[in-house]
């Protein structure tokens, strides 16, 4: 909402002063779009997607989704028993780490470069 307003602000004063050909224009909202976008990388509102990997098929998916929808992707089909968490028997293992799938969630994408390539596998 704040980029829209401090867009329209900029844009009322192009308007008015009638300083600026339609060159400049561009040029301004480009470098004031630019710089709004940098300065919301660290936000949670950007996207970060992880890629999962099982049996040959890879899926991009964002990091957070529940881990229950990303193996119905993935055609992955962990056993459910109670549905909390509590039995432990949709237990998967997700780069390395065992996750409950029935409230898991996606983990972040890794730092590492080859498994950022890779993407983490899923084994159920």
């Amino acid at each position: 909402m704040t980029k829209l307003l401090s867009l329209l602000a900029i844009f009322g004063t192009l308007l008015i002063t009638n300083a600026f050909t339609n060159t400049n224009i561009n040029t301004i909202v480009r470098s004031t779009c630019s710089t709004s976008n940098s300065s919301n990388r660290g936000s949670p509102s950007s996207l970060h997607m992880t890629i999962l990997t099982a049996n040959g098929k890879k899926i991009d998916v964002k990091e957070g989704t529940p881990l229950k929808a990303a193996c119905a992707k993935l055609g992955v089909k962990p056993k459910y028993s109670c549905q909390k968490g509590d039995c432990g028997s949709c237990t998967i293992t997700v780069g390395g780490s065992r996750i409950k799938a029935c409230v898991g969630k996606v983990p972040p994408m890794p730092k590492l470069k080859s498994l950022q390539e890779k993407g983490l596998e899923v084994r159920g």
